[in-house]
């Protein structure tokens, strides 16, 4: 299931793609299937462990073109072991919410982008994260859980300020808000009642049917209800100076 939403987001076989806070790896395994040269990075060494097998079988299967390649890694987002314009593509998915210096993190992002790099970002959305944090304390109240709620405006404005300059936004996963709303509702670590567990299976069967009914409902729902919200950016050329 993703996110990023790559028909906005056009990648090129041979990119150098940084997945920053990749988690199980979603985007990272997309960029590899398109022929990237990906870094999936996480400070969660046991997810990094995982995304490397993910990577090692995909090698294997065939499923990346030759000349892509793909590194886990763990590493910390707010000092990034990169030079200086070493990616041509960063992506952050649903992390930011979770880390006390986002200005600090899209510095870094910043920095290791070249001029003329493209960066995704998606966060939770303000109205799904407002309904989650009404319903339980616990779904945020947590170690590592979600500190902060973006307004969409909030987030793009803090964007250009790390000098970025914002060019597409969207919002994505509608059919999952009322899930998180069941969970909330129900309690966040309670997969046992009846309400959660029905509609986790409407997803299953929604991610691995992609049935028309549903897709088409979700397009016409994201507007509205969407869980996440997606910005796009390019890192401006510098300007050249005068002579």
């Amino acid at each position: 299931m993703l996110t990023v939403d790559f028909t906005r987001f056009p990648l090129a076989a041979g990119d150098r793609v940084l997945d920053l806070g990749c988690g199980a790896g979603r985007h990272a395994f997309e960029c590899y299937r398109r022929g990237a040269q990906v870094v999936a990075l996480d400070r969660n060494g046991e997810e990094i462990r995982e995304v490397a097998k993910w990577f090692a079988a995909m090698k294997a299967e065939g499923e990346a073109p030759a000349g892509a390649t793909a590194t886990a890694m763990e590493g910390d987002a707010l000092h990034l072991p990169f030079p200086d314009a070493s990616f041509d593509v960063v992506i952050i998915s649903e992390v930011m919410e979770h880390i006390p210096d986002d200005k600090g993190v899209l510095a870094e992002m910043v920095r290791v982008l070249r001029p003329g790099g493209r960066i995704a970002v998606t966060v939770p959305r303000y109205g799904p994260e407002k309904v989650c944090w009404a319903l339980s304390d616990a779904y945020h109240e947590v170690e590592g859980g979600h500190i902060r709620i973006y307004k969409a405006d909030e987030l793009l404005r803090r964007m250009r300020e790390a000098g970025l300059k914002p060019y597409g936004t969207h919002h994505a996963h509608a059919l999952h808000s009322p899930y998180w709303w069941l969970k909330c509702a129900f309690g966040v670590d309670n997969d046992k009642a009846l309400p959660v567990r029905a509609y986790h299976k409407l997803l299953v069967w929604d991610i691995m049917k992609k049935p028309l009914a549903t897709r088409f409902t979700e397009q016409l729902l994201n507007p509205v209800v969407g869980k996440s919200f997606v910005a796009y950016a390019t890192k401006p050329h510098l300007p050249v100076a005068a002579k």
